[in-house]
């Protein structure tokens, strides 16, 4: 992210501001500049007296305060860093007074996640014009296979295609998770190394052709032996394998094809444009749209529906979900 680094660009060259105001979905960058400010503001040597972390659970606004409020020992600066500061989310308004006359020598962090604070309000307004407030918003999971990319490549590692898509189908878009898991991959492999199916399935446990990805292509493609395998499977692991993420998944997939009908211009790039898929699977999506005409991709659209409140115990409690499973897929390709 663009601010990110420009964050990160002024704190190596001392630009530093009183507050830092870390809040959002997203904790991967909350915690990634927390741990930044932590390790580079202040030398070694400096850290023994003018380092704190504090954690909301423990600690009152009048604490932080009292301990803002104090001067550095033999150091330009203090820094006190609050973790998991949404803990004090009812109390958070009384910042306010201190954001409006910060102590210049302190610099406070305070790491609010999954929350966000209320623009219209003081404290938003103080932090704002005398520190800084960034706001760590979540990816959308058709974007986060371009971040995984950007995370590697510094690192002289790349990522195939579908390695990148089995992570973010089993992982979602939670980037912490993600990130976990390709520094294990890391620390395994050589630089210059590409990270393949096989590394994922190898490492991290995520079957290289029984997922979701695999069950979606095979619909697709009509392969009818290689799905119905998949699904056996599915049922066979019902625990690693939910039923109501693979009906959310190929949802997804048929509301993506019914995008690609509509379309007038059916370039590969402007499908993987719309669709927000990386151009490397466009011609699996042209094969599933010549296989499945528009009145077929919205039959199945609804008949996802049906089952998805299925897959939740409406109107099927006493059906095995590896049933409904089976089921759904007989009707979704004949």
């Amino acid at each position: 992210m663009d601010e990110i680094k420009q964050l990160v660009a002024d704190i190596k060259q001392k630009k530093l501001k009183p507050i830092y105001f870390l809040m959002g979905e997203e904790s991967y960058y909350i915690d990634k500049l927390s741990d930044y400010i932590e390790t580079h503001v202040l030398s070694e040597e400096e850290k023994g007296f003018n380092q704190m972390v504090l954690y909301g659970r423990d600690v009152t606004i009048e604490d932080i305060v009292g301990h803002a409020k104090r001067y550095p020992m033999m150091a330009e600066y203090q820094v006190i860093i609050v973790k998991e500061a949404q803990d004090l989310v009812r109390t958070i308004d009384k910042l306010a007074d201190y954001a409006k006359h910060p102590q210049a020598s302190t610099i406070l962090v305070l790491n609010y996640k999954y929350k966000t604070l209320d623009k219209r309000k003081s404290v938003y307004k103080s932090i704002k014009k005398s520190g800084v407030i960034f706001e760590s918003k979540k990816l959308y999971e058709n974007q986060v296979a371009d971040w995984i990319r950007r995370v590697l490549a510094p690192k002289s590692y790349t990522i195939t295609p579908k390695a990148s898509q089995m992570l973010v189908e089993f992982l979602g878009n939670d980037l912490s998770k993600i990130n976990n898991e390709l520094e294990k991959l890391q620390i395994i492999l050589p630089k210059d190394s590409q990270i393949t199916p096989e590394h994922i399935e190898e490492n991290i446990g995520i079957s290289k052709d029984y997922n979701n990805f695999e069950l979606r292509k095979a619909i697709g493609a009509r392969d009818v032996l290689k799905a119905q395998r998949i699904v056996k499977y599915f049922s066979e692991n019902p625990k690693d394998n939910p039923m109501v993420v693979t009906v959310s998944l190929v949802f997804s997939f048929f509301s993506q094809l019914l995008q690609i009908h509509g379309l007038s211009d059916k370039n590969p790039r402007n499908i993987a444009q719309t669709i927000g898929v990386n151009p490397y699977f466009v011609n699996e999506y042209l094969t599933a749209v010549s296989n499945y005409p528009m009145r077929k991709v919205s039959t199945n659209i609804a008949l996802l529906r049906e089952f998805d409140v299925k897959s939740k115990g409406v109107g099927a409690n006493a059906v095995p979900q590896g049933d409904l499973l089976k089921e759904l897929l007989v009707h979704l390709m004949f």
